[in-house]
């Protein structure tokens, strides 16, 4: 039995600092393990007590006449230790502690973290600072929370991770109530030693579980997790998270524009994307969601049918359904004939939502239009819209809704339009995904659609590229489109020139106008202090240096290394592609809309790292300027295959680079028309 089996399901528990009064928390968890019937033994450690109840007391965990596979800990912050040390050297297993005052409460708390872990040895941790876990399925409750009180619990497949122990309680409370059933519920506190890979891990073997909930303040080991969230997905399970900090700020990067495009919030998105798991948006989605998951269907395609017997509700759920990008067709020819067929003259059934009124409340003919519905070709789900008729009949809804299930793999819900808590708890207690809201349907049907897995292996690579002699320090920009070409990245064509009369002379080659930028490894924004000069005439070069190199020397004291004199180009789409690096997440790479308008107009994708063409054609696509690189209003098609090429080049880059590149950004990327390529126009790298 692994460590993490033997914390779900121990044959032995430990609790340490039991009273015998079940109304005080540290009376609950002895309580709670008899109510609800765990099988295993149960061993009571407190000094003050001979017994507790019928249970023999031990004084310490020495005494015990076995190794317990696990110890509940609930003793206070400051005798913690001493008990965990006691229990590693009974050759107990893996330890829970309850009690608080560790890693979240400062330095003092941290030192003793890593004194309680010390103490533990090889004997595992969850916690401090949890509420335990609960394991429904077994019915072992490992756990001091109130929300255990209930006398009943569906047990269901949905398995809960929290790193917080009031989420979990909050969470297991609501699906109670609403009849949704729970197969494990964790909470990983200070996450000291065990965390939320680990039983992302352990769930992906457990037969009774096959969607499993996370909330996440944070994600202390990302290889561990990318690692436990793969295995999920292998085992054919789906994971959606709820992450909090969605407002926080990302670091923002010194120099470049890419450190104030995308906040950690936004990597968070990508990792979730490549792992294939599924981010709630409310609060309410982290139950919604894995509610409808739990049901084994999911959603082939996007057109959803509304059956109704009350307009005003239907019309609710069409809109909240067109907002998440789901249709709702009128039936095919086929199908509306069917319908019509039935005969029903008080009820509009060839139009979408398809409205039964009074038929609704005839069983037979309500599970008629189900079945219709159910094999007709022009639908992927069916919403069935419970009015307040069904109030003193609920199985006027649930039954025929039941009896549909059996025709179809659709996913079939109800939406209760009344306060109808009792409807909505008898129809998932049936089997049938009920939400209360409209919008519940919407998230819950878009949770449905398959997600790919994403290969995290990249797409393989060419020779090796030296990138030996590289200085420390920033670039200038010649010396950053160079390092960008022995990666296959395309630059412009261009000059360096020390003087204003060199740049004259390198001017008159170029056989039109050009460029001119100020060159300097110091100046990393030219434009904003006068060092960009654009379709400049070939014999107004000289003149047209001297001049900027006054203005630039005006607004700044950087070393100057001299003028760049590039080609002008014409006709392309300018973007931005920039990297960055999350403290926790690691690196990523960022396709925005570029040039001078870039953060105003915030418009970017990114992926986490390696990143294949696969993932670098979605980011293109993801942009809301990518219609400019696709014909818009009669533009010409850009080279979306060669951005793609230059995509992969430059992530190859950073990949190489790793640690000693600080910095890197091209800005602006010129997409030039259908079989023209690209160019990098501009360019900076900054390298530790």
């Amino acid at each position: 039995m692994s460590v993490t089996q033997a914390i779900l399901r121990p044959s032995s528990v430990a609790v340490v600092g039991a009273s015998s009064d079940p109304a005080k928390l540290t009376g609950r968890p002895i309580a709670y393990l008899q109510r609800h019937g765990y099988a295993g033994r149960i061993y009571p450690i407190n000094p003050r007590y001979e017994t507790i109840g019928e249970l023999k007391c031990y004084a310490d965990a020495r005494d015990l006449p076995e190794a317990p596979d696990l110890g509940l800990v609930l003793v206070s912050a400051e005798r913690v230790i001493e008990s965990v040390r006691q229990l590693a050297a009974a050759g107990t297993r893996a330890a829970i502690v309850l009690a608080s005052g560790f890693g979240e409460a400062g330095e003092e708390g941290r030192a003793r973290q890593a004194a309680l872990r010390e103490a533990a040895g090889d004997m595992r941790i969850l916690g401090p600072n949890t509420i335990g876990l609960v394991n429904l399925t077994d019915r072992i409750a490992l756990t001091a929370s109130g929300a255990m009180e209930m006398d009943t619990f569906h047990d269901g497949r949905i398995a809960l991770v929290s790193q917080s122990g009031g989420i979990l309680g909050s969470l297991l409370s609501r699906a109670m109530g609403r009849g949704i059933g729970f197969s494990k519920l964790i909470a990983t506190g200070n996450e000291a030693d065990l965390g939320v890979a680990d039983f992302l891990d352990a769930l992906a073997d457990d037969e009774a579980t096959s969607v499993v909930a996370l909330y996440l303040e944070t994600i202390r080991d990302v290889a561990a997790f990318r690692a436990a969230a793969l295995r999920v997905a292998r085992a054919g399970k789906r994971i959606v998270a709820y992450k909090v900090g969605r407002s926080e700020s990302g670091a923002n990067s010194a120099v470049s524009h890419t450190g104030a495009l995308a906040g950690a919030d936004e990597v968070y998105d990508a990792l979730f994307d490549q792992l294939g798991i599924i981010r709630a948006q409310t609060f309410a989605d982290l139950l919604d969601i894995p509610a409808a998951l739990a049901s084994g269907r999911s959603l082939k395609g996007r057109r959803v049918a509304i059956v109704t017997s009350t307009g005003g509700a239907a019309t609710i759920v069409a809109d909240n359904l067109g907002l998440s990008g789901l249709e709702t067709p009128a039936p095919d020819p086929e199908t509306a004939g069917k319908l019509l067929a039935l005969n029903l003259r008080e009820a509009v059934l060839d139009r979408n939502p398809i409205d039964v009124t009074l038929a609704g409340l005839r069983p037979d003919l309500f599970r008629s239009i189900l079945g219709i519905l159910a094999e007709s070709p022009s639908y992927d789900a069916i919403v069935v819209v419970a009015g307040s008729s069904s109030i003193a009949q609920p199985d006027v809804v649930a039954r025929p809704v039941l009896d549909s299930l059996g025709l179809t793999d659709k996913p079939i819900m109800a939406y209760v339009s009344p306060d109808a808590p009792g409807i909505v708890r008898h129809l998932n207690v049936s089997g049938i995904p009920a939400y209360a809201a409209p919008e519940s349907c919407a998230s819950a049907l878009v949770g449905m659609l398959p997600r790919a897995v994403r290969s995290v292996d990249g797409d393989a690579v060419s020779a090796p590229v030296d990138c030996s002699g590289l200085e420390a320090g920033s670039l200038n920009e010649a010396a950053s489109k160079a390092l960008y070409s022995r990666f296959g990245v395309p630059v412009t064509k261009e000059v360096a020139a020390a003087t204003p009369q060199e740049a004259a002379r390198a001017a008159a080659e170029f056989g039109g106008p050009v460029v001119i930028k100020i060159l300097s490894a110091e100046i990393l924004h030219k434009s904003e202090v006068g060092g960009v000069a654009i379709g400049v005439a070939p014999g107004d070069v000289e003149a047209r240096c001297e001049a900027m190199l006054e203005t630039v020397r005006r607004h700044s004291d950087a070393r100057i290394d001299g003028f760049l004199v590039q080609e002008l180009v014409r006709g392309g789409v300018e973007l931005i592609l920039g990297f960055n690096r999350d403290p926790q997440l690691g690196s990523y790479i960022l396709l925005g809309a570029g040039g001078v308008t870039t953060e105003l107009y915030q418009d970017v994708s990114l992926k986490l790292l390696p990143v294949d063409r696969h993932e670098a054609n979605e980011m293109i696509d993801g942009l809301k300027c990518s219609p400019l690189l696709k014909g818009f209003r009669g533009a010409p098609l850009a080279d979306t295959e060669a951005l793609a090429d230059t995509i992969l080049s430059f992530a190859r880059m950073v990949e190489t680079l790793d640690e000693r590149l600080m910095e890197a950004e091209i800005n602006p990327v010129f997409v030039l028309p259908k079989g023209q390529g690209v160019r990098a126009g501009d360019g900076l790298v900054v390298l530790g």
